[in-house]
């Protein structure tokens, strides 16, 4: 290679010996040898900037020249004109003596302005002002007939110290008459000595201009030098004639490629075997027509030996080495040659090579998703040219559910063909084939089953006369049937059909066939394994999740709940009623996807379920839910394999419908978006809290809001508004441009909206919606009564209730009431603490609360047969549905609720003493 394509030719033997000559010794020539071909162009370029620095000084050397005489023109004109025009002069011209009032200021004038001499004199031509005192009053030489005339005038003359300049100006009076002239000399040398100051910088940046290209002119020459080797010209030619006579008499093709992929040499052959057009050389690889595999080759410079490619119909074996070792730069190198001879032999091994190519294929084209259909629809399409005209797919009934495999009837689960109209069964169909099919001969061997002659076979024939009638007459000749086996599971056949293809399936196809199956199997098979965990993770799910919204008058609610493409997840929702008529929303979201997502999920919302039993405030009751989620964290990372609770979020909004007030609290959850009666759409400021299980003891803070009636609350997660293609930022304002345009809308009319506005293609996470309008519970429904800290209150708080009620249409439960309020209110008086309240709500059911100062909460006892009370709390949890306790800032609430319409038969002073004779202890 270097012999060949390299700067310094081989020798031949001198002694004949067969031993190799001796290296000749080379010759040393400096960077500038003239000799060489570098130090030619190094001479060439510094004449060329020598000559271009003379001539460049010696123009701007006349040029400097030419400008002092023009500018000793222009100054002596200027003084001239100055000093005849200067204030006093006309006067000092018309005085007795002109003299003596201009010759200091000539003087003066003179020494300031620079110039050689300032005269000024009478018409007739005598002296009034000279530099030379003596000279005062003497005539004048030379003429100044033009300056008489009234024009200034301008002369240029020869001096033993060089050339003058010389401009006389007339003086005239108001009438135009001249009184005297003025005459202003300057010599062109005191011009030339400021031009001739500036000469050494002129010389020094021509000089070091001059240098700096020489220099470049060096680096270039050494570059060039190291490029030819410090060769000579002829040299060069004769290395270059024999380098082509060997590069282009060689019958094998040679390339040489730079390492940006760019054709740099191409000898004849080499365009001959591959077709080369004219202007290849420095074009890159790929944009010759190579193919793909052969242009990679050439790219990669990997060093190979004969390895055979395909050019066209040509057959070449390649050999590649890389240029940098042998002194070259960087690149490789090729040699072609012309093995076309071999291509019968070599044609085996091309059909071997499609069947790699087709299997390499398939791993990335089949078992792209975790769905069994669609795994089975990869599998057919990609078999469909490429293998076969026609591929089917029939699995299991029980394998598309996720489920083991059961009996042996099939369905048809995925079908491709080179036509869309054939004789195969469609899609979908239940298909129990018969003992003689291969279809059922491969699923009860577990075996492939080829038939080469389709037309010949006769069993299949008979299970279906009619179809098989209609497969022969469409053409199909030829069928393979290959089991769908993974992991020991035979799930279904998948069967491959020709027919416009002549050449029947073979034993080397079997082997093809059963690859490809073998990867679409095992990727059924993950997807029947997820299938069936996906189906197991929805159904608890669905369990966990709220059916519905439970009765209550304080909201109009409706809700939207979407699993993620990916599947189940942690988001829920609630809906939880809670005594005085109030409601609790929730919405909250656990990290990831899975059974153990919805398992949390579950726990979660238990929790809230539990807490919110507790009537806890939601400050508390997400302080409490923190703790929870911290200890499970805890508990279940200590286990060997334990995973705990990955991340999650909640929003708990408490709403009372009598005061029309909202209290919102949250742990790393987004929080609620509000929508007036008027349409005004706002994200009200929440305290931000982290997420459940990372505050570290933090407290949480809650928000408290006053809402009009008809008021839209929209919850969500984080999912309806954040998505991999969209910001958090971005899906809030789209959320609130969705809210704005629903003035008016029904809850269930505006999650539709915002679901249309915001839903993603394929959303990636779940979502979870919650709307809510708020009602008021009406005035006329509340009933409030202060009490005082007297057992005499008590009646005639009885008294006033038993009116409420009938106001209200409550008679049949009045007596209950009263006894329930009596027991309530005895209890706070004797055991609690002023103010005590009463208040009775007549919302879905009759609500009474009694309210007092302390925070000592009652509980029910069995009292003793001597015992005069203890009683009290047994009548009111038998005549009231509910009742228990709330605690406020400040002291407590107890509440009971009952039916608005007594069910439960007579509540008269016989049934209270019927109902105390079950609580003694010989009743019991």
């Amino acid at each position: 290679m270097k012999g060949l394509f390299g700067l310094f030719k081989a020798r031949a033997d001198p002694t004949g010996t067969g031993a190799p000559a001796p290296a000749p010794r080379p010759r040393r020539r400096t960077a500038f040898s003239v000799r060489s071909v570098a130090g030619q162009v190094f001479v060439l370029q510094l004449v060329l900037l020598v000559l271009l620095g003379v001539a460049a000084v010696t123009a701007l050397v006349l040029q400097a020249q030419g400008a002092s005489v023009r500018e000793a023109q222009e100054r002596s004109r200027v003084g001239a004109e100055a000093f005849a025009n200067a204030p006093g002069t006309l006067a000092a011209m018309q005085s007795a003596d002109p003299s003596a009032l201009l010759q200091p200021r000539a003087e003066a004038a003179r020494k300031k302005s620079g110039v050689d001499y300032i005269v000024a004199f009478s018409p007739a031509g005598y002296r009034w002002t000279h530099p030379d005192p003596r000279l005062i009053g003497k005539h004048v030489t030379g003429t100044f007939d033009e300056a008489l005339a009234g024009h200034a005038h301008t002369s240029t003359f020869g001096t033993p110290v060089g050339q003058a300049v010389d401009t006389t100006v007339p003086v005239t009076d108001a009438h135009g008459k001249v009184v005297g002239l003025v005459a202003v000399g300057i010599t062109v040398r005191s011009v030339h000595e400021r031009v001739a100051g500036q000469m050494p910088l002129l010389f020094g940046a021509a000089g070091g201009t001059v240098l700096l290209m020489a220099g470049v002119s060096a680096l270039v020459s050494r570059r060039l030098r190291r490029q030819t080797r410090g060769l000579e010209p002829a040299e060069l030619r004769r290395m270059y004639d024999h380098h082509a006579a060997v590069l282009h008499a060689a019958r094998e093709g040679m390339l040489i490629v730079d390492e940006g992929g760019r054709l740099l040499l191409a000898n004849d052959e080499a365009r001959r075997l591959l077709d080369l057009p004219q202007d290849a050389e420095g074009r890159p690889v790929t944009d010759l027509g190579f193919e793909p595999v052969l242009a990679q080759l050439l790219l990669s410079g990997r060093p190979t030996t004969d390895e055979v490619h395909a050019a066209g119909d040509r057959l070449l074996a390649v050999n590649v080495r890389p240029t940098a070792p042998y002194g070259g730069p960087a690149g490789s190198m090729a040699t072609l040659r012309d093995i076309t001879e071999l291509q019968v032999v070599t044609g085996k091994a091309a059909v071997a090579e499609r069947r790699l190519r087709l299997l390499y294929d398939a791993m990335h084209g089949i078992g792209t998703t975790l769905d069994i259909v669609r795994t089975a629809q990869e599998l057919t399409q990609f078999a469909v040219p490429r293998f076969a005209d026609y591929v089917s797919v029939d699995l299991i009934d029980s394998i598309l559910q996720g489920g083991e495999p059961e009996g042996t009837m099939m369905r048809r689960t995925a079908v491709t063909g080179i036509h869309e109209e054939h004789p195969l069964y469609p899609v979908g169909k239940r298909i129990d084939f018969g003992a003689e099919t291969p279809q059922a001969i491969g699923f009860g061997t577990g075996e492939p089953v080829l038939e080469s002659d389709l037309p010949a076979l006769t069993g299949w024939q008979e299970e279906d006369p009619v179809n098989a009638r209609r497969i022969i007459a469409h053409g199909i000749h030829s069928m393979m049937v290959i089991p769908l086996r993974a992991r020991g599971i035979l799930m279904g056949v998948a069967s491959f059909w020709r027919s416009e293809r002549p050449e029947p399936f073979e034993e080397e196809d079997v082997a093809v066939a059963e690859e490809l199956v073998a990867r679409a199997a095992l990727a059924i098979d993950n997807a029947r394994r997820y299938t069936r965990e996906h189906t197991t993770a929805v159904t608890l799910q669905r369990s966990l999740l709220p059916h519905g919204v439970p009765d209550q008058s304080a909201l109009d609610v409706a809700y939207r709940y979407l699993p993620a493409q990916a599947g189940v997840g942690g988001d829920w929702f609630d809906v939880i009623p809670l005594p005085g008529a109030r409601v609790a929303l929730v919405v909250g979201d656990v990290v990831g996807h899975g059974l153990h997502a919805a398992a949390t999920m579950g726990r979660l919302r238990t929790a809230v379920h539990n807490f919110s039993a507790l009537d806890l405030s939601p400050d508390e009751l997400l302080a409490r839910l923190d703790e929870l989620v911290s200890r499970i964290d805890s508990d279940e990372t200590g286990e060997e394999g334990g995973a705990g609770v990955t991340g999650a979020t909640c929003l708990y909004v408490l709403y009372d419908p009598v005061a029309g007030r909202v209290a919102v609290a949250l742990a790393g959850h987004p929080g609620p978006a509000l929508v007036l009666p008027d349409g005004t759409v706002s994200f009200p400021e929440v305290p931000v809290s982290p997420p459940l299980g990372l505050a570290g003891g933090l407290p949480v803070e809650t928000a408290h809001l006053t809402l009009p009636e008809g008021t839209r609350m929209v919850l969500f997660t984080d999912g309806l508004v954040e998505d991999r293609d969209r910001d958090v930022e971005v899906g809030l304002r789209q959320l609130r441009a969705a809210l704005a345009g629903a003035v008016g809308r029904t809850p269930e009319e505006t999650c539709t909206d915002i679901l249309g506005a915001l839903l993603p293609e394929r959303p990636s996470d779940d979502i979870a919606l919650l709307v809510a309008s708020t009602r008021l519970l009406p005035s006329d429904r509340v009933a409030l009564w202060e009490v005082p800290s007297d057992p005499a209150a008590v009646a005639p708080v009885r008294s006033d209730c038993a009116r409420t009620l009938d106001t209200w249409g409550l008679e049949d439960i009045g007596y209950a009431t009263e006894l329930i309020l009596s027991e309530l209110i005895t209890n706070a008086i004797r055991y609690g603490s002023p103010p005590i309240r009463v208040r009775m709500l007549y919302d879905r059911c009759l609500i009474c609360e009694v309210s007092d100062g302390s925070s000592t909460s009652p509980h029910m006892r069995r009292a003793a047969p001597t015992d005069e009370g203890g009683r009290g709390l047994f009548l009111v949890g038998q005549f009231a549905e509910r009742w228990g306790t709330r605690y406020l800032a400040r002291g407590k609430v107890i509440w009971s609720e009952q039916a608005l319409h007594d069910g439960q038969g007579e509540t008269g002073p016989e049934a209270v003493e019927d109902l105390l004779d079950q609580w003694d202890d010989a009743a019991l």
